[in-house]
């Protein structure tokens, strides 16, 4: 039965692989359904603002444009959830790692248009979001392997909202400060 509301408790660090720890540990609901839908709305009132040219900004040389952190953000997502997805269906078989870099270089993002990256963004959560909206119980416990490492259902869901939330605060800190001050 969906709900629009999930308390679950976060992970258990020996649910997930130490580095995903910095992104468990932003999350601050236990209410994650209600975490990743509010970031849909936090995550386009950022976005929505920015001209189309905002979008190929560079906070420094050899850094992603915001197109590509969102395109980033789109592809950790979709694979993240695909992890999940894999692991809640009782499937053991080891799930390969993604070099991000390569992601971004190869992905289609400087050519699209930021509006469309934005809407790209919430489709996929919205997907995301009901992926575990609809999960029994004990799916949510369900370990695997992803990258050579053990992993959780549940963790991968507080890995996607942390993943997005630290990405959102680097979009503030770095890069729309320096929107702010071209537009001066």
């Amino acid at each position: 039965m969906k709900t629009d509301s999930l308390v679950i408790a976060p992970p258990d660090p020996s649910e997930h692989a130490p580095y995903y720890g910095r992104y468990i540990s932003l999350v601050l609901s236990r209410d994650i359904l209600a975490a990743l839908s509010q970031q849909i709305h936090d995550t386009r009132a950022l976005l929505t603002p920015l001209r189309e040219e905002d979008g190929t900004l560079r906070y420094a040389p050899g850094k992603w444009s915001i197109k590509q952190v969102l395109g980033h953000l789109i592809d950790s997502e979709r694979i993240f959830c695909y992890r999940a997805l894999r692991i809640a269906r009782g499937d053991q078989t080891p799930l390969p790692g993604f070099e991000q870099d390569d992601y971004v270089r190869d992905g289609p993002f400087e050519r699209c248009r930021l509006a469309d990256l934005v809407e790209e963004f919430s489709d996929v959560r919205k997907a995301t979001v009901d992926f575990f909206r609809n999960l029994d119980q004990p799916a949510w416990s369900r370990q695997g392997t992803a990258n050579e490492n053990k992993v959780t259902v549940r963790a991968t869901a507080y890995i996607i909202a942390g993943h997005e939330l630290h990405h959102r605060s680097l979009l503030k800190e770095k890069y729309l400060s320096t929107v702010h001050q071209a537009a001066g």
